[in-house]
Parts: structure tokens; C-alpha cells; sequence
């Protein structure tokens, strides 16, 4: 839509009375026995679109253009608490292009509302999905012991141990919810501080050690001694336990997954590289959600509480880094983050 300002419409409609008033006056001479002539036609004309010119300009400004004008600066004003500078010839143009403006806001906004809400539907669905499996498992295996199970001795313990395996999942699901809701909003607070980066990988390859022996795969540190960065142990220590799992749950039998890091400037690049299963390029940018899973071939049953990613990036973007994956199907994939290092 193109704004036309209150003096050109103004103009127009003169120059149409004009025309008008000319042509009426011709077909009256024509009729009649009135000799009005051309330069008496142009005169009449030019008076008529002079008045009508000064009536009409007189009409848009007391009853349209001064209203709009007030309504318009009284909406600006409130919105961003100041006065626009806008001419009244250009009043209507500069309405046009808020208009515009805003259209396209709350265009963002609605795109923004809808995608949230697709996010909280998928995060509820997948939730509810983490915590429905263990909780049935763990009603079948009290039911049979209920039903006679509990007197065989064969069977009551191995029951209340596989009962247990499911309460310790979900205790698993609800910690680690509590965990990234904390992260999120800030209140946990990060103890970052000079540290040997060796320090926390050494420590999850030793807990790992047994897990990573049954799938016979290897856990390598290949990082450089002394390797000094700023970060919080703990925190660091769950994003290489949360990436070496990874790696062991989705590994090949026989493969390998190794921890690297290079010095880069004032940051130190660590990169933690297996060579499993991989994962296709169009899972990349949304890895990181929360209970996200790639496929069938990732399956709930292989345990995790599916936040392990979501946890492992809201703790490098507090530790003031970046997080990226690179992937090949059949080949392996590597995650690769930054820390401030230590000086």
C-alpha cells in the first residue's frame, strides 16, 4: 500500500474539481446559447479547483489529519517515550512504514510463540515417554512378586533388583531435569578457577572403566600435561562422563573414543572424538534438546535419561564457550567445545 500525504491528496481532488467544473461548463456552452470560451473555461476551472483546493485542505487537516497526527505521536510516545520528528506532510508515509515495522514484530513473534509451543508439546511428550517406561517395568516386577514371586527365592530378589535399577533411572531423569533447569536460570552458580584439564578426564575414564571393558571400547586421554584451563571440575567432569557415555552406548564393539586438546590463542579447543555409529547431519542443530533422539537406532532401552547433551552445553556456555558437533554415518563423531585457558 502506498501512504499518500493529506497536501497531494488535497491537490488531487482539486485538479479533479477542475477538470470537472470545465467539462461540465463545456457541455452547457454546447447546449446552450452561452459563449463562455476557452480562457473563460480555464478561469471558471482554475477558481473552482482554487476553492476547492483551500475547502478540502481545510477538511483533511481540522477533521483527519489533526487527529491522526495526535493519535499517532500519543502511540509513539507511550511505545518509546519520546516525540517523533516527523513532518506532517510525511505523517502518512511514516505511518505506512510502522505499520510495516510492526507487522513484521509481531509476524517474528507469532513464528517465536509457535515454535515454543511445539518445543513444550515435544518436551512433555518425551518426558512423559522417559518416565512411563521405567515406572511400568518397575509395577510388572512388584506385580509378580505379589502374585506368588516373592516366595521363590529364584525370582524375588532378581526382581527387586531389576525394581531398583528402574527407581535409580528415575531419580536419574528427575536430578538431571532439576540439574539443567538450574543451569538455565542461573542458579547455580559455576566455582570456576585454575585447573589441570587431565584432572576430570583422568577421573571419568577410571569410573568408566568397567562400562567401557564391556563394549570393549577404549577410552584414550590424549590431552597435553599440564594442560592449565579456568572451569569447574565437578561441572567438567559430568560433560566428559555424559560424552564418554555417549560414546560407549553407541560405539562399535572394539572402538575407541579419545579426548584431544589444542591451544588456541587465549582459549584451549578440546575435542572428544569416537569412531561409532555416527549421526546424520540433519540431527545436528537440534542435539542438544532436551530428550532429542536420533532415530530408532538411539533407543530409550539403552539407557540415560536422554538430557545428557542439553546438560553438557549448558555447562560450556557457562564456562563462557562454544559447543559443535561433526559427524559421519558409519564413521564417528566428534564435539568440540572451548575454555578460557589458564595463564
Amino acid at each position: 500500500m502506498v501512504a499518500r500525504s493529506p497536501l497531494r491528496i488535497a491537490w488531487l481532488i482539486a485538479i479533479a474539481a477542475a477538470v470537472c467544473s470545465a467539462l461540465v461548463l463545456g457541455l452547457v456552452e454546447s447546449l446552450t446559447a452561452a459563449h463562455i470560451g476557452i480562457p473563460g473555461l480555464l478561469c471558471i476551472a482554475m477558481a473552482t479547483g482554487g476553492v476547492v483546493f483551500a475547502v478540502g485542505w481545510f477538511l483533511i487537516r481540522r477533521f483527519i489529519q489533526d487527529r491522526v497526527d495526535l493519535i499517532y505521536r500519543s502511540i509513539h510516545e507511550t511505545r518509546k517515550g519520546e516525540m517523533p520528528s516527523v513532518m506532517s506532510a510525511d505523517l502518512f508515509q511514516a505511518m505506512n512504514a510502522d505499520v510495516s515495522a510492526w507487522a513484521r514484530e509481531k509476524h517474528t513473534e507469532i513464528l517465536g510463540l509457535k515454535e515454543r509451543e511445539r518445543f513444550r508439546r515435544e518436551f512433555i511428550g518425551n518426558l512423559a515417554h522417559e518416565l512411563r517406561t521405567p515406572i511400568f517395568n518397575i509395577q510388572g516386577y512388584v506385580l509378580t512378586l505379589l502374585e506368588g514371586g516373592l516366595e521363590d527365592p529364584k525370582v524375588n530378589r532378581n526382581f527387586l533388583e531389576r525394581a531398583s535399577a528402574g527407581v535409580d533411572r528415575m531419580i536419574n531423569i528427575v536430578e538431571d531435569l532439576e540439574l539443567i533447569t538450574q543451569l538455565e536460570s542461573g542458579v547455580m552458580a559455576m566455582s570456576i578457577g585454575r585447573m589441570d584439564l587431565n584432572a576430570p578426564i583422568d577421573e571419568i575414564i577410571e569410573a568408566l572403566e568397567m562400562k567401557a571393558r564391556e563394549k570393549r571400547i577404549t577410552l584414550r586421554n590424549e590431552v597435553p600435561e599440564q594442560e592449565m584451563v579456568m572451569g569447574d571440575r565437578g561441572r567438567l567432569a559430568q560433560v566428559f562422563s555424559n560424552l564418554f557415555t555417549n560414546a560407549i552406548n553407541y560405539g562399535k564393539e572394539g572402538g575407541s573414543c579419545t579426548v584431544r586438546a589444542f591451544e588456541q590463542g587465549d582459549r584451549v579447543l578440546v575435542e572428544v572424538a569416537d569412531d561409532g555409529i555416527g549421526i546424520a547431519k540433519e540431527h545436528w542443530p537440534r542435539l542438544f534438546e532436551r530428550f532429542y533422539r536420533v532415530g530408532q537406532s538411539r533407543a530409550r532401552n539403552e539407557g540415560g535419561s536422554g538430557l545428557g547433551l542439553a546438560i553438557v552445553k549448558h555447562i560450556v556456555e557457562g564456562h563462557g564457550g562454544t559447543i559443535t558437533v561433526k559427524s559421519e554415518e558409519g564413521k564417528g563423531t566428534t564435539f568440540s567445545f572451548t575454555l578460557s585457558r589458564a595463564r
